[in-house]
């Protein structure tokens, strides 16, 4: 294949794993995020992942919890994280179904800064784009992505298209990503979709940050408190 002819140097991604093992526990989840974040890091993308099990996330709706009664909270730290990247994907196992405990968390810490707002007035998440990534041996795996990727876009996040892709393996208890014979790293279908993600979420962030982010007209917080209506007919006031 050709280059693209487009650099992705000044970019940033954060990665946030929402498996429930500890470091330096082995992660299938990680096993599957390394497959995107090697193509990013392959163009130059800044790339973090964080373990988010490792570190001391207050459980709360609020942007720092030792405000609100907790002794400790590593969330404030992350967020800054968060606001430095220009993609975000969150990636987690599937249990009973459904998203990771942790998973859950971390998009509850995320929607608790949600009403932080930009230098335009816009919601702070503008601009950026989201993604995700499931893992497990179980069913549910689209249900997870729709999680994620409906609560990302309603915190501000841009999604672009198929900005999902995961492995469960066969219905039924079996073997997890990495375990040998599982076919993980090998499924064709896999490693197409992570690989789209991921491009996917390189164009269009890379489109945004070309662009300047979202234009502010119709969706400015602070505008709207201040009484600017956007076009808005308010039958009350004919």
């Amino acid at each position: 294949m050709t280059d693209t002819g487009t650099s992705y140097r000044d970019l940033r991604a954060l990665v946030i794993n929402c498996t429930l093992k500890r470091s330096p526990e082995r992660s299938h989840t990680q096993g599957l995020i390394d497959i995107s974040t090697g193509i990013m890091e392959r163009q130059g993308v800044a790339v973090e992942v964080l373990r988010a099990v490792d570190l001391d996330i207050a459980t709360g709706v609020w942007p720092d919890m030792t405000e609100h009664g907790w002794e400790t909270d590593e969330w404030p730290v992350i967020y800054s994280k968060v606001m430095a990247a220009d993609i975000l994907f969150l990636a987690g196992p599937v249990w009973l179904g459904d998203n990771s405990s942790v998973m859950k968390k971390v998009i509850e810490r995320l929607y608790a800064c949600s009403s932080i707002l930009n230098e335009r007035g816009q919601y702070a998440y503008y601009g950026r784009v989201g993604g995700c990534l499931i893992t497990g041996n179980e069913d549910g795996a689209k249900h997870c992505a729709m999680n994620v990727i409906y609560s990302l876009q309603h915190l501000g996040y841009v999604i672009p298209p198929q900005a999902d892709a995961g492995w469960v393996g066969p219905a039924g208890p079996g073997p997890s990503y990495l375990d040998e014979g599982s076919g993980g790293p090998e499924n064709d279908f896999t490693n197409r979709n992570t690989t789209f993600m991921t491009w996917n979420l390189l164009h269009l962030a890379r489109m945004l940050k070309d662009a300047g982010g979202i234009p502010a007209y119709g969706n400015q917080r602070s505008e709207w408190d201040a009484g600017c209506r956007f076009d808005f007919e308010n039958p009350e006031h004919r």
